[in-house]
């Protein structure tokens, strides 16, 4: 379908340099200190939820903090190495590659999805992201920049896409994940206010930038620890030939993959909050 190779590719070059601008920018408001983001970390959702369940005496304990992690039965991450593998801009063209790839190895992924070109036009890919067990999640409907948007568009960016992944797969999305990270107190009211926890990442390999397989794996398996969220990118022709190696080597080191809400089980996130 040549048509759709071409659209996926300007796209891809669009968010490429989008990603350009928003490392540049990030830069600049780290150096500045004008800004501070307060971030929650997936190890402090589960202490809350336990220390809460031990309040309240249930006696839940560790089988209550168990969440099911693809084929590979109930995992506790309060005492095994999760990770979460995480896809934004999506689906495209190569995510039914992907899903299969991630069916084959018995993984569970997140997937921040994108609506306009994407959602609308691979609405069967939604569908197969959620009976698989995957997460599916917002990444907004145009990859417009919350922070330099009103509150009415914001609204517009956030609600589209979630109305049309509940519509595919009759699951309302609760997590989303801003474009280029960029957000706000005005981000978060409203994310409160449409019961949607931001979700950032703790590594990248910034495959927006090249199509280097090999370079991507090296960059991913060099960052990743404990309780990771990896970002990577779908619609980029470098990204998805890493994931099986990828994949491979973070199991070898004794890592299991999960779902962004399963990284946090039992506790859930909040909605208004950001974590990473």
């Amino acid at each position: 379908m040549p048509s759709l190779t071409r659209k996926m590719t300007k796209t891809g070059t669009r968010l490429r340099v989008l990603a350009t601008f928003a490392a540049a920018a990030s830069l600049t408001l780290a150096l500045s200190g004008c800004t501070k983001l307060e971030t929650h970390s997936p190890s402090s959702v589960r202490n809350a939820a336990d220390a809460s369940t031990a309040e309240a005496g249930t006696g839940a304990g560790a089988k209550g903090a168990q969440a099911r992690a693809g084929g590979l039965g109930t995992v506790d991450c309060a005492h095994t190495k999760c990770i979460a593998l995480t896809f934004d801009a999506g689906p495209s063209e190569n995510s039914a590659r992907l899903l299969d790839i991630l069916k084959e190895k018995q993984v569970p992924a997140t997937f921040f999805l994108l609506g306009k070109g994407h959602i609308d036009t691979y609405p069967e890919l939604v569908r197969r992201m959620s009976d698989e067990g995957h997460e599916v999640a917002s990444h907004t409907w145009t990859h417009k920049i919350l922070t330099d948007a009103d509150p009415d568009e914001i609204r517009d960016e956030l609600e589209r896409p979630n109305k049309e992944i509940e519509r595919l797969t009759g699951k309302r999305p609760t997590l989303m994940r801003p474009p280029q990270g960029r957000t706000d107190d005005t981000v978060h009211d409203i994310c409160r206010e449409l019961g949607l926890a931001e979700v950032l990442w703790s590594v990248t390999a910034k495959d927006y930038k090249t199509n280097d397989s090999d370079l991507i794996t090296e960059r991913v398996l060099d960052q990743s620890s404990r309780d990771g969220i990896i970002l990577l990118h779908d619609i980029y022709d470098g990204t998805v030939p890493a994931v099986p190696g990828i994949i491979d080597a973070l199991k070898k080191r004794g890592y299991v993959f999960v779902t962004v809400p399963q990284l946090m089980a039992p506790g859930k996130a909040e909605p208004g909050k950001v974590y990473r």
